[in-house]
């Protein structure tokens, strides 16, 4: 992850070095809003320790959690699940979501040209306020989008039609959405990701 110094309240530009995850066969695109500081030492998602987002998945997927870059690629392909994020670069305060500004977003036209994506899941509500500023229009140009209009609740989503994926806002994995236990968010990411059809029913248990 390159950075450069601003000497404005401790901003730094980054930019996102390390590219998404995904094949011809997935069938789900997970897209947070910048990787943390741990996230861009480690050149890999959700790498602080606290985010559950490994924890959340494995448990939906009823996987052991990954651990190594390796395995966590591996679980992503197995489950068809593409990941990235919003931002391609932007000025950012450490890891804040809110101090973020500047941004240039990522073509996520790579991965829907390229996948039969059913749906696409927000990973909380910055994720989603930068998709829906900065990919309204790549959306519409392809006829994806038909309503972005902000969701208040964490299991609402946007409509859709055949053939165009769901966008869905979830609550954050983040250790600072202290709010939302483990097993809330098991549940909730599992009953969303149920509808995709990506992921068998069941009773999702924490690993």
């Amino acid at each position: 992850m390159n950075t450069k110094k601003n000497s404005i309240a401790g901003y730094q530009h980054i930019t996102h070095t390390f590219g998404p995850v995904f094949d011809a066969d997935s069938e789900i695109l997970i897209l947070g809003s910048l990787p943390s500081v741990q996230s861009r030492a480690q050149q890999f998602y959700y790498g602080h320790p606290q985010n559950r987002f490994w924890k959340v998945l494995a448990a939906v997927y009823q996987n052991p959690v990954p651990v190594s870059i390796e395995e966590k690629k591996a679980f992503l392909q197995k489950n068809h699940v593409a990941l990235w994020d919003v931002i391609a670069s932007c000025d950012i305060v450490g890891s804040s979501d809110s101090s973020i500004k500047n941004v240039k977003e990522n073509d996520i036209n790579i991965i829907l040209k390229s996948a039969a994506i059913k749906a696409i899941y927000l990973n909380g509500g910055k994720a989603y306020e930068l998709f829906i500023k900065y990919c309204k229009g790549t959306l519409q140009n392809m006829d994806l989008l038909e309503s972005a209009e902000p969701m208040t609740m964490a299991s609402k989503n946007i409509p859709h039609s055949v053939q165009q994926p769901r966008i869905v806002k979830l609550p954050s994995t983040s250790p600072a959405n202290a709010a939302w236990s483990l097993e809330r968010l098991i549940h909730t990411w599992g009953e969303e990701i149920l509808v995709a059809g990506t992921v068998q029913a069941g009773k999702w248990n924490c690993l």
